[in-house]
């Protein structure tokens, strides 16, 4: 554990260098050495020292999470079968049981959410957004965003993240990854099936309307309702 905490606390200086620039949220706040939070030193580089992402919006909140997913997420940055060179470097030889505890972690933590994005939209975008995230499309068998990712927006145990507190850039990269393939899931891949049925127009208005929502003051994921989700995922077994 103490050569992976240095191991972590290095890669966090050679992100703050490959960003060019020093994050002032990532201050380290741990007092032993050998404990999760000299650990995560790492992560916080970009998601914050509690995980409640940034501003900027390429950097999203993990925190509060549930913990399978953010398990998933490193297993699949580790494996590569998601691809973001600074996550796979980082988590390239952490065994399972790591990733688990930073998972844990960062579920765990419940920061406050930074401000919600003041974006812009025409009436029928804001509109669109509003439909797509609350009642869905079924012309184009797209469900609602809620029906999986919680009525809060604030995800679901024991898997699917919640969308509160992420911003416009990172939702609509994420969704055209899906769409183009660059993104994956274990089959049957439900976000690449919704993905795909998006228009630039809508993945635009569904991100921007998801975006300027203002969370919860409880970040909890909702209960388990794995059995009434309107699409079968595989990633959710």
């Amino acid at each position: 554990m103490y050569r992976t905490g240095i191991a972590l606390l290095g890669a966090l200086f050679l992100l703050q260098t490959a960003h060019g620039q020093e994050r002032t949220d990532a201050i380290p706040a741990f007092k032993k050495l050998d404990s999760i939070e000299a650990r995560v030193q790492g992560c916080v580089t970009c998601h914050g020292q509690l995980g409640q992402g940034t501003a900027n919006g390429y950097f999203p909140r993990i925190a509060g999470k549930p913990s399978g997913y953010l398990y998933n997420q490193l297993v699949a940055f580790r494996d590569g079968t998601r691809s973001y060179p600074p996550m796979n470097y980082l988590v390239a030889y952490l065994p399972d049981a790591y990733l688990k505890e930073i998972a844990e972690h960062f579920s765990a933590q419940r920061p406050e959410y930074q401000p919600a994005e003041k974006t812009t939209a025409d009436p029928a975008a804001e509109q669109r957004g509003l439909l797509l995230a609350t009642v869905g499309d079924a012309a184009k068998g797209v469900p609602a965003c809620v029906a999986c990712h919680g009525k809060s927006l604030t995800g679901m145990d024991p898997g699917i993240p919640g969308l509160a507190g992420l911003r416009t850039a990172y939702i609509a990269g994420q969704l055209t990854r899906w769409r183009v393939g660059e993104r994956k899931a274990a089959d049957p891949d439900c976000m690449k099936r919704i993905a795909s049925r998006l228009s630039d127009a809508d993945i635009a208005a569904v991100a921007a309307w998801l975006s300027r929502q203002a969370p919860r003051a409880d970040a909890s994921p909702e209960p388990s309702n794995l059995v009434r989700m309107p699409l079968a995922c595989g990633s959710q077994r």
